[in-house]
């Protein structure tokens, strides 16, 4: 198991970690995507284990339902760009107004679509963009059925159980067929799926309004979205004051069924960074791949400069991570093809910020939160966003920044074409040594020599 140790202490004598320890910490980044305030998810999970003790769930689903809870929205990130290209609008605001709005009712559908398109634009604007709409067909499917596949996929790279996988992709379903993707009815869909929809919904709703507008949300969509008998349920649940209190402060790794802990060893930790990886790079088609390849380049650098094998390891997984605070930044920003205006690119600068604040929050990858926050920073103070030094910059730092730049250059950008590697390594020369270390530098050119550096242009 992977071990977490005191300053000082042995490798071979540290405490294991929960896996849900862990998720839980990470569950804030796919907040962020959703739209949704901190702690969303968390609180969706308590609300559904909640409604789980109340129907007597037996503990081995009650697992795989407690990890679909945290994983929800590991999907999320895959339908944000197309979302924010189709409706010209800040995919965030677009899906925290759905998260209110009644989308298997055309009306209220067509009011959501609405209000969303090209907001600020002028009305011809708005009207092409809903015209553009129109044509696309059936989208709330396609961004539907895009992160329910993802969210899916994501469950099943972390080795859980199918349940929990098809819980996650049937998260949409709704009691009546009338949800997506597959128009599943009834008992045909999962349990564990029907209590997802219903938490998510009534956590939302409280939020907005409280006890009183989650009871009501859950009568008014009872035998349409929700499962009357679920929704008895919760409805007795809701009358205890203390489930309503406890959501901002309770330990969410107090409700996973005892004797069915799930730990997060070496492997487990490795694939959660693969797994977030890909959450990360899903939010543009610019960026698939990118945090792999940075990682892959980051170590082979590293190797290069006799990097231990604890220390590849690490530098693996803030390579794979180091972008996940772009999951707070707009896709009409990290999309744009034109030139970004200085309040947009202020948008771009604050995203190693949000790495380290996620990071920090999983004491497992705090080791490694600054490693990876800092892949902006340049050795002269010019880079962003604390305009660091050197000698706040170590090498496992520099390694990193220069293998991200490199990375970034010889891949291709809404605004450009991607460079071949010769000239993503002058234009790196260009900066070294005063703002990009030499040593960094030119263990990557090493590395590139040996392993070829077209593998990694594509």
């Amino acid at each position: 198991m992977l071990k977490r140790p005191p300053h000082g202490a042995d490798a071979h004598e540290m405490e294991q970690i929960a896996l849900s320890e862990v998720i839980g910490s990470l569950s804030y980044a796919l907040d962020i995507v959703e739209g949704q305030p901190p702690g969303h998810s968390l609180r969706s999970c308590l609300i559904g284990m909640r409604i789980a003790e109340e129907i007597a769930l037996a503990d081995p689903d009650r697992s795989d339902l407690f990890y679909a809870l945290l994983l929800k929205d590991a999907g999320c990130s895959a339908n944000s760009s197309r979302m924010a290209s189709v409706l010209a609008a800040d995919d965030f605001a677009a899906k925290a107004s759905s998260k209110l709005t009644d989308w298997s009712n055309p009306r209220a559908s067509l009011v959501w679509a609405v209000r969303n398109a090209a907001q600020g634009g002028g009305l011809r604007r708005r009207a092409r963009v809903l015209a553009a709409m129109r044509d696309e067909g059936d989208l709330t499917h396609q961004f539907m059925e895009a992160r329910c596949d993802r969210g899916a996929e994501i469950a099943r790279m972390l080795f859980l159980t199918e349940q929990t996988a098809r819980a996650i992709r049937s998260l949409d379903e709704h009691w009546d067929g009338h949800g997506m993707p597959d128009g599943l009815q009834g008992e045909q869909i999962p349990l564990a799926a029907r209590i997802l929809c219903l938490s998510q919904t009534v956590e939302v709703f409280h939020r907005e309004g409280g006890v009183r507008a989650a009871r009501a949300v859950a009568r008014r969509r009872s035998g349409r979205w929700f499962d009357p008998h679920l929704v008895d349920a919760f409805l007795r649940c809701s009358r205890d004051a203390d489930l309503w209190r406890s959501l901002d402060t309770a330990d969410v790794s107090s409700w996973e069924p005892p004797g069915l802990e799930l730990s997060a060893d070496d492997r487990r930790l490795d694939r959660i960074a693969e797994a977030f990886a890909r959450v990360i790079d899903a939010k543009s088609p610019f960026t698939a791949s990118h945090s792999e390849r940075v990682a892959e380049l980051a170590v082979g650098t590293g190797a290069q400069l006799g990097f231990d094998a604890d220390l590849q390891r690490t530098l693996r997984r803030a390579g794979l991570l180091h972008d996940i605070g772009k999951l707070a930044v707009s896709n009409r920003i990290l999309d744009k093809p034109g030139k970004l205006t200085d309040a947009e690119f202020d948008a771009i600068k604050s995203h190693p910020v949000y790495t380290l604040q996620i990071l920090e929050r999983a004491p497992c990858f705090e080791q490694f939160a600054e490693l990876a926050a800092n892949h902006h920073e340049k050795l002269d103070g010019s880079g962003y966003p604390r305009r660091l030094v050197a000698e706040q910059l170590d090498l496992p730092m520099r390694v990193l920044a220069v293998s991200d730049i490199y990375e970034a250059l010889t891949a291709k950008r809404p605004y450009r074409e991607p460079l071949e590697p010769a000239q993503a390594l002058a234009i790196i020369d260009r900066d070294v040594p005063h703002k990009l270390d030499a040593t960094a530098r030119e263990g990557l050119g090493e590395h590139l020599a040996t392993f070829g550096a077209g593998s990694l242009a594509a």
